[in-house]
């Protein structure tokens, strides 16, 4: 049986494939687009599915998309016609358009593909049922609560549940527009962060301040009796004009999100090119910190309804490590599951598997622990656009290779990795990493200044070999698609200072040789060498989605002051 999941017509458009259950191929549109977070239609991301798994679209069973425009409807209405009446018109023709849109995926897809009579089903799974399922379908466990956290879909911005065994279900939900997500996001436009995505910003400068303006913001964002939150839309703007629109290339726009109450509740806004002081640190530190306590009281009441022990997180706001890794401390769950695409993309997945094993009944699969499901490259594919583009490059073997980069990292130099199979998520892990020692003290301003030009504040992240987790962190857990934030320990914190936050954390991921083995046996190289089982890895790419393609890691290379470029087994070295 083949399923094909898609995230269509929404921000981080995405496609999966799944064959007799198992998750074969999984990319979002972006990497293929290069228009970060891009909200159109995955028809390239859907094209390397089935190209990867050597199908068509006559092959394909089931067609299950992450979005069901019937969610809620009553709801919906009784929202939709408190909207002042010059709104109510455009809100109307803005949602018939995008249902619209989804009720035409299959022609779309028949059409590209020159598919006149496709065989599939098509399925419409709520987005939020969808971010339930990518989060317990790939886990380890045979039953456990299920939390979903966003800003919204299908009308909802949470969603709390039970899995067992191939079913889910649904215990609550929470209605736009109260959501976690919407309050971090208009803060973080407070901040002066405007672009969709910016979030992460506000997580990386929270170490920097002290949560002094926690029990004001508290005003804005706070827990209820019932156990979940409620957001004060006093000081946002009016819900009925729209959170996000979309630009014509499909790039997800948010609009001030927050209004005068805000400015007069906290103090003057600062400006996106104004610069950042201890009150924009403090502001941050406080919207981290009521954001984690409402996530822990969401949570901890969810154990309540459940008395499981076993917690799988998922939505936008799974994306925040810090508070991801401070969860089991703070709530009574013992173990806790994030996917790599805990974000939108991961709906495409999350579909996929809702209909493989809650509707179809098919047995689950093997726990997920890769997230390398997305293009890659031969040595000979990618010798061929080096010679097109008339670059000089060495072939080195494997045995040779990891200790050229090691010397290359030790001597200071920024290495570009390129290997295997893309990441299907956020986050580099090792198959598109730009590499560093992570012992050095000017680490930080050297990436900024060859490849980065981020904002000084914002951390870069340790890859760990598993077996050395215990040494390095207070706490010891499996986190391998880097969705954790833990306390590095304070005698370690000098040995790798590029990897230690301005707190003493570090958001790790943990390298296990037998789901990445040719990058665990390049940290081990490092490691023999060095005395230090750890590399600074941060993603490939400058201001850009993730590079996908051999060309787009030269492109790269070329326009910054990168020292190595390392394609599978093809070198790239400045002088």
């Amino acid at each position: 049986m083949i399923i094909l999941g898609l995230n269509a017509h929404h921000a981080d458009a995405s496609a999966c494939l799944l064959v007799n259950g198992v998750l074969v191929a999984a990319v979002e549109e972006e990497r293929f687009t290069r228009i970060k977070h891009y909200s159109g239609f995955p028809i390239q991301a859907v094209d390397y599915c089935l190209q990867h798994a050597g199908v068509s679209l006559y092959d394909i069973d089931h067609l299950v998309v992450g979005r069901d425009p019937n969610a809620k409807f009553k709801e919906k209405m009784a929202f939709f016609v408190k909207a002042p009446s010059q709104l109510l018109k455009k809100y109307f023709y803005d949602r018939f358009i995008n249902a619209k849109d989804l009720k035409t995926i299959d022609k779309v897809l028949m059409a590209h593909f020159k598919c006149d009579k496709p065989k599939f089903k098509i399925h419409n799974i709520e987005h939020h049922r969808s971010h339930l399922a990518s989060a317990f379908y790939p886990s380890p466990f045979d039953k456990a609560a299920l939390l979903s956290l966003d800003g919204s879909g299908d009308f909802s911005t949470a969603m709390r549940g039970i899995g067992d065994g191939n079913k889910i279900e649904v215990l609550d939900s929470v209605n736009f527009p109260n959501s976690i997500g919407i309050f971090y996001s208009a803060l973080t436009q407070y901040l002066g962060f405007m672009h969709y995505g910016d979030e992460y910003k506000v997580m990386g400068l929270a170490p920097y301040g002290k949560p002094i303006y926690k029990d004001v913001l508290s005003k804005v964002l706070y827990p209820t009796n019932d156990g979940w939150f409620k957001l004060n839309t006093q000081y946002l703007r009016s819900p009925h004009e729209g959170y996000v629109t979309y630009s014509d290339t499909f790039q997800p726009i948010i609009p001030v999100l927050y209004n005068q109450n805000l400015v007069e509740l906290l103090g003057k806004n600062r400006e996106p090119s104004g610069p950042v002081t201890q009150f924009e640190m403090d502001i941050a530190a406080s919207v981290q910190a009521v954001t984690q306590d409402v996530i822990f009281h969401v949570a901890t009441e969810l154990y309540h309804k459940t008395k499981l022990d076993n917690l799988c997180l998922a939505g936008g706001v799974a994306q925040n490590s810090v508070a991801n890794g401070k969860i089991l401390a703070n709530t009574p769950f013992k173990n806790l599951y994030i996917p790599s695409a805990g974000h939108d993309a991961g709906i495409s997945m999350g579909a996929a598997f809702y209909a493989s094993h809650h509707i179809l009944d098919s047995p689950r699969q093997a726990p997920i622990y890769s997230a390398y499901t997305g293009p890659s490259f031969t040595n000979d594919a990618i010798m061929d656009v080096l010679e097109k583009n008339g670059v000089a490059y060495k072939y080195i073997p494997d045995d040779l290779l990891l200790d050229k980069i090691a010397d290359t990292l030790i001597a200071g130099g920024v290495v570009g990795w390129f290997t295997g199979r893309a990441e299907f998520g956020p986050r580099a892990l090792g198959g598109r990493s730009i590499l560093m020692d992570p012992r050095r003290t000017d680490a930080k301003e050297i990436l900024n200044k060859k490849i980065k030009r981020r904002e000084s504040f914002r951390p870069f992240a340790p890859s760990i070999l598993k077996e050395y987790v215990s040494e390095y962190f207070e706490i010891t857990d499996d986190v391998p698609f880097m969705e954790k934030v833990f306390p590095i320990k304070e005698e370690k914190r000098a040995l790798i200072p590029a990897v230690t936050h301005a707190d003493g954390s570090g958001r790790l991921q943990t390298v296990d040789k037998n789901v990445s083995p040719r990058y665990y046996n390049l940290i081990d190289t490092f490691r023999k060498k060095t005395g230090i089982p750890i590399l600074l890895n941060t993603s490939f790419n400058e201001n850009e989605p993730i590079v996908n393609t051999p060309q787009e890691a030269l492109d790269c290379y070329l326009r910054t002051s990168m020292d190595m470029l390392v394609l599978e087994n093809c070198v790239i070295q400045r002088n």
